[in-house]
């Protein structure tokens, strides 16, 4: 491949769904000579989505003045249309969030330091230390904010000014991922507000089965013979934001609760990965609480 070939500028566009979008998103592309390499498109409930790949060596201009003239089209299609325009050789980057289980962490970290994911890793905050050590073993900086427990009287008070600490340290990197790595906490309102469509958890079940807290107790008592993962963007409403990613493992009577989640976190893990890739490739385009994944 010549050299610069596999950088993209990304279009992601959606809009209320009528003829001719197709021909003038890709006659606009055609007329600046854009070597269109992936396109895909997809149409439902009146409403039309695409994600356009274009080789960044092919515009004659940077990213900046292609979002500027895509602009103008974008408007012709009225003032719901949303859009992106990204350039894959800008670097995306993260901030996790964790507790005490180390599975989903371990694995992004292994996947990050060996190129598998398209992201700079700025930084990790526990709300316990007890991962630092794994953290800084792979030179990344770990931030500590501990929050209050259930036995203290000042409990409520606490977590609000935890989660500010924990909001000036996220927002000081601006990252394009917040990613909730089995983080048990519970994103206040105005965090799933402000970092709506990039904050990204992992449950630790088939959602919408098993909301909440325990699921594979829950699970176990239903004795259901399929358990699973769910990757989706955190929102308000617990356990029900946007699906990203999902998967299911087969279990069955003889299996323990114990037993249950040690197969668990072998199906969170891949469902958390492959849910920050396909959002870090900019593949994932939010309509309501739905989404349209590009794979």
């Amino acid at each position: 491949m010549e050299p610069g070939a596999d950088r993209r500028y990304v279009i992601t566009f959606s809009c209320p769904d009528r003829t001719g979008i197709v021909a003038r998103i890709s006659g606009f592309l055609a007329e600046l000579g854009g070597w269109i390499v992936e396109a895909a498109y997809h149409a439902s409930d009146n409403w039309f989505f695409t994600r356009q790949a274009v080789r960044a060596d092919s515009v004659p201009f940077g990213v900046d003045e292609l979002r500027a003239r895509f602009a103008e089209v974008a408007e012709e299609f009225g003032p719901d249309a949303t859009w992106r325009v990204t350039d894959t050789g800008t670097p995306k980057h993260a901030v996790l969030l964790v507790t005490t289980e180390p599975h989903c962490l371990h694995d992004l970290l292994g996947r990050i330091a060996a190129g598998e994911l398209p992201v700079t890793l700025d930084a990790v905050i526990g709300n316990h230390d007890t991962l630092a050590p794994l953290v800084q073993a792979h030179g990344v900086p770990f931030h500590h904010v501990p929050f209050p427990g259930a036995e203290d009287p000042k409990r409520e008070q606490g977590k609000v000014a935890s989660f500010e600490k924990v909001r000036q340290i996220v927002d000081g990197f601006e990252p394009d991922a917040i990613v909730l790595a089995r983080f048990m906490q519970i994103l206040p309102a105005h965090l799933c507000e402000e970092w709506a469509g990039r904050a990204i958890n992992i449950h630790h079940s088939f959602l919408p089965s098993f909301m909440g807290a325990r699921p594979y107790h829950q699970a176990h008592q239903r004795g259901v013979k399929l358990i699973g993962a769910t990757c989706h963007y955190a929102t308000a409403d617990l356990d029900a934001g946007p699906i990203i990613e999902q998967d299911v493992i087969r279990v069955d009577h003889g299996d323990t609760v114990a037993t249950m989640v040690r197969r668990g976190r072998d199906i969170e893990r891949l469902v958390l990965a492959r849910g920050l890739r396909w959002h870090l490739e900019d593949r994932v385009l939010v309509h309501g609480n739905k989404t349209v994944v590009f794979h």
